[in-house]
């Protein structure tokens, strides 16, 4: 059994890689104790102060199980959720059960193992997906990440007395460790992206975490059931300026005024 520290720890559900890894460096490197969960170990270390816990949220009763280790760990400062399926079973039931039923198990769980004096943060990790059409996603994805802003909106009003604070940070295409050396092949995919992204830059894992960090810190005290977009902009676009700019660059579209 290992020693209950009476440190408050960082939670990341889906550490591992991409976002919950970039947010467990950033938390790191911030000062926190960290705790990774994952399916899979990190690839690399973060160093002293982060523990990881395997744990496979599609599994009947990992949630339960995994909520007594995190209790065994020591009291909670911030949970942050950023897992989903990738299991090899059904999708839709998959995507469901990791990305909506476990979190709900994590939070009622720990719920009360938060740490008075620390932030007492809750973040989920939405999508542009939940509200638009990604044809790269199953349905399963889409509905699971709909109803997680809905989760999130509800347990900021049943928490609130308990002063939790629970929000969201939902992104589009982002470029991760793992995906890096693909965007670097891909000067044409990337040079579209910068083309019809306001900010006219992709975004990174880093970009994620900064809006969890903030999420997380004092300075979002005031601030719960609410979801913060990080894409540049681009879910801002209507689809038919999208087309138009990419499909006929030369043609520009002026609204007629009186």
């Amino acid at each position: 059994m290992k020693k209950t520290s009476s440190i408050p720890q960082t939670v990341v559900v889906g550490g591992s890689k991409g976002g919950g890894r970039a947010w467990a460096r950033l938390a790191h490197l911030n000062g926190r104790r960290v705790t990774i969960v994952g399916r899979t170990a990190p690839e690399r270390g973060l160093g002293d102060g982060v523990s990881f816990e395997r744990c496979d949220l599609s599994r009947p009763g990992a949630a339960a199980s995994l909520c007594a280790r995190l209790v065994n760990r020591g009291p909670i400062d911030s949970l942050a959720f950023f897992q989903r399926f990738r299991g090899a079973g059904d999708p839709w039931s998959g995507e469901l059960a990791v990305t909506l039923t476990a979190t709900r198990a994590l939070i009622e769980g720990l719920a009360g193992r938060f740490s008075p004096d620390g932030a007492r943060s809750i973040v989920v990790i939405g999508s542009n997906a939940g509200r638009l059409i990604a044809d790269e996603q199953p349905s399963g994805y889409h509905a699971a990440k709909a109803a997680l802003i809905q989760l999130a909106r509800y347990y900021a009003v049943a928490l609130g007395p308990s002063g939790i604070r629970v929000n969201a940070v939902s992104s589009g295409t982002v470029i991760k460790d793992e995906s890096s050396a693909f965007y670097a092949r891909q000067p044409r995919l990337r040079a579209l992206y910068e083309k019809i992204i306001p900010l006219r830059r992709m975004g990174r894992s880093e970009d994620v975490a900064g809006a969890v960090s903030f999420l997380c810190s004092q300075q979002a005290s005031f601030v719960t059931g609410q979801e913060i977009v990080v894409d540049g902009g681009v879910s801002l676009l209507m689809q038919e300026s999208l087309a138009r700019r990419i499909a006929l660059p030369a043609l520009r579209v002026t609204r007629k005024t009186k």
